[in-house]
């Protein structure tokens, strides 16, 4: 099979629609297919190079906004593949449905989630809603989600209603190998732990204005709420950084909250193992699975995400993780309590469990299985 992927966001650029389409990428190459990555410029990266046996095309954007941009020529460019394989909501990707349409390609579309926008730009998106991505939808052979919670609750069921389209589950993965079971190094210990009797919670996400849900106000004002040997560890870089930092000092907390920014792939995982809980409090469905969560569980740290569809669905409340309202400071502060000051024999038996869950259902090799399946099963 001959397969082309496109998306808007795409490695270097980190976040979980792009590191899905990576993976999904490269477990096709590594069964033997060729697999062309299309995405859109960014930076200075460069505009073709082959990663992990994966050709990556970046094309430069007719007009770009936040992270999606107006790609008309994947009209042409996506020429002379068996299938594409659409990773949506990305505004101005859907010239691959038209692709699709006029070569005769297999279309299938991973629906990553709804996009939530605040202000004026909101009623823009229901009109995109409703015309171009109905009709996007509706071209594709297949329409993944994530999980079958977040098919049921998501809008966009509502503008499949009718079609052709067969909807299945396609669940994110995580690299159980890289994300594993382990110390901290002692640098981080001397760090962030210096004292035994510290805590550390740990919030990976981006913080640029395009993930303003992932509710870090919340998880700040929660830590605000704990005692001094509780610190909050917020990984990642974006413009609102700045922002979260100004709140942190507002509440008084800025001594025991630290933002080291971006870390990259390799070293991420010790920032878990470093951790006694990783948070996800996000406040809209604009979050559908929180891949942080099972690089988390895949190290043994046990969660605390918001119960919001899709999310819910990765977290075995009082099992592996809890589960809080979204936006509810109170709750999640709660939870904090909880598990940061639970005996460590308690909380290591948690994350035990998530490995346990991580490695029977979300190890890529798995996942890799199931979308070779499908992609048989659409040109079949």
């Amino acid at each position: 099979m001959k397969i082309a992927h496109v998306t808007a966001t795409f490695p270097p650029y980190l976040g979980g629609t792009g590191n899905v389409c990576f993976h999904n990428a490269l477990l096709m190459v590594q069964r033997g297919h060729p697999v062309t990555v299309f995405t859109v410029q960014r930076g200075q990266a460069p505009q073709a190079e082959e990663m992990s046996g994966i050709k990556v095309v970046r094309l430069d954007p007719f007009i770009k906004f936040g992270n999606s941009a107006v790609l008309p020529q994947l009209a042409w460019r996506l020429r002379n593949f068996d299938v594409i394989h659409l990773h949506y909501p990305f505004f101005g990707g859907e010239f691959s449905a038209l692709a699709a349409w006029l070569t005769k390609a297999m279309l299938v579309i991973t629906y990553q989630q709804d996009v939530i926008f605040q202000g004026k730009a909101r009623y823009a998106e229901k009109i995109l809603r409703k015309t171009v991505s109905r009709w996007t939808l509706r071209s594709a052979r297949y329409c993944l989600y994530t999980s079958d919670d977040y098919a049921q609750a998501s809008f966009s069921r509502q503008l499949l209603q009718g079609s052709r389209t067969h909807v299945t589950v396609l669940p994110n993965g995580v690299d159980a190998s890289h994300f594993s079971p382990g110390e901290p190094p002692a640098e981080l210990l001397k760090m962030y732990k210096p004292d035994p009797h510290d805590r550390v919670a740990l919030l990976v996400a981006n913080l640029d204005r395009a993930h303003y849900f992932k509710g870090v106000p919340v998880f700040l004002e929660a830590m605000a709420r704990l005692p001094q040997n509780c610190k909050a560890v917020t990984v990642g870089e974006g413009g609102l950084r700045p922002t979260y930092q100004e709140i942190a000092r507002s509440l008084g907390i800025e001594s025991r909250v630290f933002f080291p920014g971006e870390v990259s792939h390799p070293y991420l995982a010790d920032y878990y193992r470093l951790a006694d809980v990783s948070v996800l409090p996000s406040v809209t469905m604009g979050e559908a699975f929180g891949l942080v969560l099972l690089e988390s569980l895949a190290c043994g740290t046990p969660v605390i995400a918001s119960s919001l569809p899709g999310v819910r669905s990765v977290v075995a409340d009082g099992v592996d993780g809890y589960l809080a309202s979204p936006g509810s400071v109170d709750e999640l502060a709660a939870r904090l309590e909880h598990v940061l000051h639970m005996p460590a024999a308690e909380r290591i038996s948690m994350g035990a469990s998530g490995r346990r869950k991580v490695e029977a259902q979300y190890a890529w090799e798995r996942i890799g299985d199931q979308l070779e399946e499908i992609y048989r099963g659409v040109l079949g």
